[in-house]
């Protein structure tokens, strides 16, 4: 059975994008960004396996959920498990957002295994480094100023980052 390592669940979140969202915080990342708000998703070791199937039936059991946000961590680091998860939510008609550090071109130029393939399924992503001389707390939805809101689907599609325009993100 197909399993992700995660650092967390929020089942009924509503910081991490618009609406009652359901939150997996991945584990494992790369940046290490100073003054990061969850520095313990840093290890690759840390954290504890759930099946696919579990975070599956969490969804379906909350018909309210307006949405689901890949946090961490940085997903992009489990991309290949985490496209399962993203399929499933697009057909249940639910919006998916993501966070990650890096930035939407790294993640389109084929460097990051699975990164395109699962970018297919993302409608909101937000990208770039936490930067804390550029942390903000009148950001909507985003930490630091260098970080942008990207409408992923408008972005493969005209092949160049495509802000965010949808009122209820930015």
């Amino acid at each position: 059975m197909a399993r992700i390592r995660i650092s967390g669940i929020v089942n009924d979140s509503i910081v991490d994008g618009p609406g009652l969202r359901y939150t997996i915080f991945t584990q494992g990342c790369p940046h290490h960004c100073e003054g990061c708000h969850n520095p313990q998703t840093h290890t690759y070791k840390g954290g504890k396996k759930i099946s696919l199937k579990k975070i599956k039936k969490d969804i379906l059991s909350n018909p309210l959920l307006q949405g689901v946000t890949f946090s961490g961590g940085d997903p992009f680091v489990q991309a290949e498990k985490l496209i399962p998860v993203a399929k499933f939510i697009k057909e249940q008609g639910l919006e998916l957002a993501c966070y990650t550090g890096y930035v939407f071109e790294m993640l389109i130029s084929g460097n990051i295994p699975y990164a395109r393939e699962l970018l297919s399924y993302i409608d909101v992503l937000i990208d770039g480094r936490f930067v804390l001389s550029q942390k903000s707390l009148d950001l909507k939805f985003k930490g630091s100023k260098n970080q942008r809101t990207i409408d992923v689907q408008a972005s493969l599609k005209e092949g160049k980052v495509i802000l965010m325009t949808d009122q209820r993100w930015t």
